[in-house]
């Protein structure tokens, strides 16, 4: 009787690979999984459906992660405002942690023998993937055949072309994973120090170049509202916010990072509703929040966002930071206005109630009405005394000598 194992699959190139390998190499009964983390329309994951059992999978599985994907990782990545070297903000870190986790449930729940994912082996994903398998389903054999087989993606075309397996191969140049929270794009371009992709390898084209007022609502850290419309859960907001910034080519970069494994690593991504979300919850944050919560904040959230990276989601001190990141989020509750443009937007202000930038306390640079100009004088002598008095002491010792 052939052995079982579940399979990690996208329907991409390297997925679809693995399938043959392990079905006609290694003998091995596939069952595919799909977690869809936001990436996909109904009809995408349909027609994947039908490509993993055009490969000869004994089954396919397709999970809806997208609400628990925003309820356990993307609501913590908005409060912390988190973008990994200040620029991207963790789309495939985030969303394969979410896959690895219900994999390893899919895994318990079928009584596999062995999990696989297509993952190579100069990349995240790979420890990722690893490390949540070894604490969630200790002793399940873990199998990659393109990290073990060494694999270029030349190499893979040409196996599954000689297995009758029909592959895009313009297209398949390019490795992209969609999901809520972003879109990343590999390929030759992100291989070297230098390079940037054609037009034509974005997934979503720039299709709007006029100007577009845009109004995001905010209550309590989490989005209510679009424009005044309102959503009964966040992740139905930040798809309707990438339908509305997408096509003006906002959020597209390329990232640059240390990867878990020790090298540098570059990754393009499109993340125009992550990029503007996140933008604009800062700034309300920083007219709410006094400036200690919003030092603190940084801290943590730096720490939060590198250890999430590095795929620790199951570490008990992330229960402990989530827990500092949503009572933080108590007066974060407001309206932001957005002007979005062709490849660039910029945020007009802010309107709260919590705003401590209040005219009733003084306008800053023209008037105070919260204390005199004595009081000031005071305050600095005061505030300075400290330094006033090492000053003194040095001065009083350097005389000595």
């Amino acid at each position: 009787m052939a052995k079982k194992v579940v399979l990690g699959f996208s329907g991409g190139l390297d997925t679809t690979f693995c399938v043959k390998h392990l079905s006609e190499e290694k003998g091995y009964e596939v069952h595919s999984i799909i977690v869809n983390t936001g990436g996909f329309s109904e009809e995408e994951l349909k027609k994947i459906e039908a490509h993993a059992y055009s490969l000869g999978v004994t089954s396919h599985t397709t999970v809806n992660a997208v609400k628990t994907y925003y309820d356990k990782i993307i609501r913590y990545l908005i409060y912390g405002n988190v973008l990994k070297n200040n620029t991207y903000p963790l789309s495939v870190s985030a969303e394969r942690l979410s896959q690895a986790l219900h994999i390893a449930e899919h895994v318990q729940q079928l009584g596999a023998d062995a999990v696989a994912h297509g993952s190579t082996g100069a990349g995240n994903d790979q420890v990722r993937f690893d490390m949540i398998f070894h604490i969630l389903i200790p002793g399940v054999e873990i199998i990659t055949p393109i990290r073990d087989l060494k694999l270029s993606r030349e190499e893979e075309i040409d196996y599954l072309q000689k297995k009758g397996v029909t592959v895009n191969a313009e297209k398949a140049m390019y490795s992209i994973n969609k999901g809520l929270w972003g879109t990343s794009i590999g390929g030759k371009e992100t291989l070297s120090s230098k390079g940037i992709f054609p037009e034509s390898a974005w997934p979503t084209q720039v299709t709007k170049h006029d100007t577009e007022e845009l109004v995001i609502g905010f209550e309590k850290g989490e989005i209510k509202s679009v424009n005044e419309k309102t959503f009964d859960h966040p992740s139905l907001a930040i798809q309707e916010l990438q339908t509305i910034v997408g096509p003006y080519g906002i959020g597209r970069d390329v990232h640059v990072g240390d990867t878990i494994i020790g090298i540098k690593g570059r990754v393009g991504f499109e993340a125009a509703a992550p990029i503007v979300i996140i933008k604009s919850h800062h700034a309300l944050e920083k007219h709410v929040l006094t400036k200690w919560q919003l030092q603190w904040k940084d801290t943590l959230s730096q720490f939060y966002g590198n250890w999430l990276h590095e795929g620790q989601i199951l570490d008990p001190v992330m229960r402990d930071i989530e827990a500092y990141l949503e009572h933080a989020q108590q007066t974060v509750t407001g309206k932001v206005f957005l002007q979005l443009m062709p490849y660039r937007y910029q945020i007009v202000g802010i309107e709260s109630s919590y705003d401590l930038m209040n005219s009733k306390f003084g306008k800053y640079g023209e008037m105070n009405s919260g204390f005199t100009g004595e009081d000031v004088r005071g305050f600095s002598k005061i505030f300075g005394n400290q330094n006033i008095i090492w000053r003194a002491v040095q001065a009083e010792n350097n005389t000595k000598e």
